[in-house]
């Protein structure tokens, strides 16, 4: 998964807006899962720059920029050369996540893709990473399932995208949001995806006006509170969930965790499994993967195409400008309906 480059005061990286991640602590633990991180292209041993620095440096200028974002306490666990990167160790939260930067100190890269075709197509036979997905089957009332995480920026970009397509569309398509199995931004997330689940289950008609408040600044009481949720039955529904799907105790039981690191999280596992979702968001339209930008035109456009009568309403027009990722509903900073970034093991 990669994104765009940016840069900011011709050092370092900006996801948007540096000071949505001290409003948002969560962002900078998704930027430390390496999930998030600004992907550079590296193409021989050297930096990007041409200039190369110690691997203390470089290390150095990681743990100064996460301490400047507030977000959360990093230790610096271990630092080696990799080929043309300095592969960085830090512990947060008590996970050692591993992050790559450019020998010059100054980039972050979210993983490494080789160029080699015939690797790429091992990697794609092991199943660990899809190349292309398969061909989206049309049908008269599409079943449109989007799987996030609910703290992902990525995953909530994408939602910010889709519902202007699910207000148009209605009852003509079949949608659902779904999440990923495993969780990677703490307690918080598994909560809010085990909310999310019950009022989407017990109370539909009130889940898209939640989902659409949450998404402005993820305050969740004032979402409940505004849309009229019933706590009571709520609260029945995330306790039942809790015992069905063993959340608290897979949250609990560390040696269950994915890779170590990550708590299982097993609402919609099954789906999760037999559609081949690893990561947040993949949006799977009448059981197949479907790829789309995020924009509510392109996905409109992805989910019109899986009818085999199209309505009169994917005649519509709307916003082909990306929303941006995390909380909030300003444009995107890049500009760009095509971002490919997510968040996956």
């Amino acid at each position: 998964m990669a994104s765009d480059v940016k840069k900011e005061g011709g050092k370092g990286f900006s996801l948007g807006s540096l000071g949505r991640i001290r409003e948002n602590p969560w962002i900078l633990a998704t930027i430390l899962l390496a999930v998030v991180l600004v992907a550079v292209l590296v193409l021989k041993a050297g930096s990007t720059t041409g200039n190369v620095v110690s691997g203390d440096a470089a290390a150095q200028n990681l743990m100064s920029f996460i301490k400047a974002q507030g977000g959360g306490t990093a230790e610096l666990v271990s630092t080696e050369r990799n080929e043309s990167l300095y592969k960085v160790i830090v512990k947060y939260n008590g996970q050692e996540i591993p992050v790559f930067v450019t020998l010059d100190g100054e980039y972050l890269v979210s993983s490494l893709i080789p160029l080699d075709i015939s690797a790429n197509n091992a990697a794609a036979g092991s199943g660990e990473q899809p190349q292309t997905p398969a061909e989206v089957p049309k049908s008269a009332k599409p079943k449109v399932e989007l799987f996030v995480m609910a703290l992902c920026p990525y995953g909530t970009q994408m939602e910010k995208g889709i519902i202007p397509v699910v207000n148009l569309l209605g009852s003509k398509i079949d949608f659902s949001i779904k999440y990923v199995s495993y969780s990677m931004h703490g307690k918080i997330e598994i909560d809010e995806n085990t909310r999310q689940y019950c009022i989407q289950k017990e109370q539909p008609s009130k889940f898209i006006g939640y989902l659409q408040c949450y998404l402005k600044e993820g305050k969740s009481s004032e979402c409940l509170a505004s849309t009229g949720v019933e706590q009571a039955k709520l609260n029945g529904c995330i306790a039942a969930a809790d015992k069905q799907f063993s959340i608290t105790a897979n949250f609990n039981d560390q040696d269950s965790w994915l890779s170590g690191q990550y708590p299982m999280y097993n609402v919609n596992a099954a789906d999760a499994e037999g559609y081949g979702v690893q990561g947040s968001p993949t949006l799977i339209i009448n059981g197949a993967q479907a790829q789309s930008a995020r924009d509510s035109a392109s996905l409109l456009k992805t989910v019109c195409a899986a009818f085999t009568t199209a309505p009169s309403e994917c005649g519509d027009t709307l916003s082909g400008t990306a929303p941006s990722p995390g909380f909030g509903y300003e444009a995107s900073a890049s500009g760009s309906a095509n971002t490919a970034a997510g968040c996956g093991a």
